[in-house]
């Protein structure tokens, strides 16, 4: 697969909705992920991230405003023991407790769907990297009706064992904007890693449409000692 720029990804899409990026850095020392959220409406847009425990949630910036909070409030993040879920819905509890249950990644998101917001349907995205001995491996899932039709709910896994230096694979849940949100098509795409974290954040951060970009997450692992370094940025402040 070829590498594609993710800046000039994200600047060529004024509306990617949410994304999440797994992979390793350049000089092989961390483990990266990176989640991010857009809006287009108030309510999407009245959130931030905080941080919750070794994860992150999502927050009303301003409660009074908010409408719905159904499918906006939710822990993107959560850490059982050597794993880190990032997902862009609450199925990261359900990833997080049937994992819990011995079931695998694909096993507990076999009992969720796409999201119920027609005529979208948004698409669930998750993520999931388990960390070993000075390596790790991650899977990306994606759950998607058939082109809009809620009657078939389509289920694409990609695992991908051996992180290879500096390399890293980026999903997100719409390929562009629209009315109806058309869904992301085809395998994650390929990307880059840098060794820097505040360079990855800014670089991410910059490149997202300045009008619909909300909130954006990045965390490197250190795959030798597993200190973890967090970056979060909101448009809310």
């Amino acid at each position: 697969m070829e590498m594609i720029s993710i800046e000039k990804e994200l600047k060529d899409n004024s509306y990617p909705g949410r994304g999440i990026i797994i992979g390793k850095s350049k000089d092989g020392n961390h483990a990266v992920t990176a989640y991010f959220i857009m809006g287009r409406s108030e309510n999407s847009r009245n959130r931030i991230f905080v941080e919750d425990g070794d994860g992150i949630r999502t927050q009303a910036f301003d409660p009074s405003k908010m409408v719905d909070p159904s499918l906006i409030i939710y822990s993107p993040v959560r850490v059982l023991g050597n794993k880190v879920i990032v997902t862009n819905g609450d199925q990261t509890d359900t990833i997080f407790e049937l994992m819990n249950s011995q079931l695998t990644f694909e096993q507990a998101l076999r009992t969720r769907e796409f999201e119920p917001d027609a005529p979208n349907y948004t698409p669930r995205i998750s993520g999931i990297l388990k960390l070993g001995e000075n390596d790790f491996n991650y899977a990306i899932s994606i759950l998607k009706s058939a082109n809009g039709n809620a009657e078939s709910c389509q289920r694409f896994n990609f695992a991908y064992n051996n992180a290879i230096n500096g390399e890293g694979h980026f999903i997100h849940t719409y390929k562009s904007d629209g009315d109806p949100l058309p869904s992301f098509e085809g395998e994650p795409r390929l990307i880059s890693i840098p060794n820097d974290i505040d360079e990855f954040t800014n670089s991410l951060w910059e490149s997202l449409n300045e009008d619909n970009k909300v909130s954006l997450f990045v965390r490197y692992i250190d795959l030798k000692s597993n200190i973890e370094s967090t970056r979060i940025i909101n448009k809310n402040k």
